[in-house]
């Protein structure tokens, strides 16, 4: 699956919570100052281009919507990830988080739980 670029990526997000969308009703989603129409409905037509997005016609107009989910290409980028900077070993993605300190000790606490319910089912299966 391509990457988004962070303009393509702000329109999807803006569709996966909407579902649904004509291009006047993206532009109120984006911060100020806000792009302008033509803008927007470029970045919709190289989404399409993409298979991200379909529309439907009425008459003259689109209404937009994702034809792939949030997750599909959540999953898709973390897999990309994962490869590209940690070997496929989630063992350096949680050294790493560990490392610069992003991970506070309620999230630490958090995952060990997690983990001890994965360890428990993958037993017990």
């Amino acid at each position: 699956m391509k990457e988004l670029t962070q303009a393509e990526e702000q329109v999807m997000q803006i569709l996966w919570k909407e579902g649904n969308a004509f291009i006047k009703e993206l532009l109120p989603h984006f911060p100020d100052p806000k792009p302008a129409y033509n803008t927007v409905s470029t970045i919709v037509r190289i989404l399409e281009k993409k298979g991200f997005i379909g529309h439907e016609s009425f008459g003259k107009s689109h209404r937009y919507f994702p034809l792939i989910s949030k997750e599909s290409y959540r999953e898709a980028r973390f897999s990309a990830l994962m490869k590209g900077y940690f070997n496929n070993s989630m063992k350096q993605v949680l050294s790493h988080f560990s490392a610069t300190k992003s991970l506070n000790m309620d999230e630490a606490d958090e995952l060990i739980r997690i983990l001890e319910e994965l360890k428990q089912k993958k037993g017990s299966s």
